[in-house]
């Protein structure tokens, strides 16, 4: 088996998490506006009480 057969196949192994890590260091990508914004709006609490209400609702898992 080569290299790269091994390697795709390692990476349909991955979780999702692990996926997008590895996305980030293959296609790295500096912030723009939207990046921004959102990260300023998270670190603002803006989007506490939809994540709250996501959680009781069974949409995402909680913490972790």
């Amino acid at each position: 088996m080569s290299t790269v057969t091994e390697i795709k196949e390692a990476i349909d192994r991955l979780t999702p998490q692990e996926y997008c890590e590895l996305m980030s260091v293959l296609h790295p990508f500096e912030d723009d506006d939207w990046d921004r914004q959102m990260k300023a709006d998270v670190a603002a609490g803006k989007f506490v009480a939809m994540n709250e209400k996501a959680e009781r609702c069974g949409a995402v898992a909680s913490g972790g």
